[in-house]
């Protein structure tokens, strides 16, 4: 295990979630399952206690921990897209597996995670500043997922 590592909190669909991951994002897989070795309030001996993972390269822990805790969007994945094709294949993939989607580029998977699914052209406009900034964050503010080519219009004005 690495020194620091991402622990999320799932009721009992830990397995579930990190193999989606694996399937959908490059550089994810996932590492080890491991077992309950007692009862434990949630679970039972033998039940999926924690799965080890990586989500496009960030050391994940999901810990089947029951119902006491729920996501929200203060915690989140970014996950930087090179174009619409990218942006596309990623925002369908949680959308399709009973996600739903937000607005600016958020969604959120069937376990509760927000996902920002931001491309490239996007961050690079926000952060030239000034008015090509302010145009691409209006164009962003008045969307779901992310469109690549009204970003590139609205950078240009």
């Amino acid at each position: 295990m690495q020194k620091n590592t991402i622990c999320l909190w799932y009721d009992k669909e830990a397995e579930a979630a990190a193999r989606f991951y694996a399937s959908v994002f490059p550089d994810s897989a996932v590492t080890a399952v491991h077992h309950a070795p007692g009862d434990y309030p949630s679970g039972q001996a033998g039940d999926v206690l924690t799965v080890e993972f990586t989500v496009a390269g960030v050391a994940c822990l999901g810990l089947n921990g029951g119902p006491a805790f729920r996501h929200s969007e203060a915690f989140s994945f970014q996950i930087a897209t090179e174009d619409q094709e990218e942006t596309d294949r990623y925002w369908n993939a949680i959308i399709a597996n009973g996600g739903q989607p937000s607005e600016c580029g958020w969604c959120k998977d069937r376990w509760g995670i927000s996902w920002q699914i931001t491309p490239r052209v996007l961050t690079d406009a926000l952060a030239a500043g000034g008015a090509e900034a302010e145009r691409a964050f209006a164009a962003m503010m008045t969307m779901q997922k992310i469109d690549v080519a009204a970003i590139t219009a609205a950078r240009r004005g």
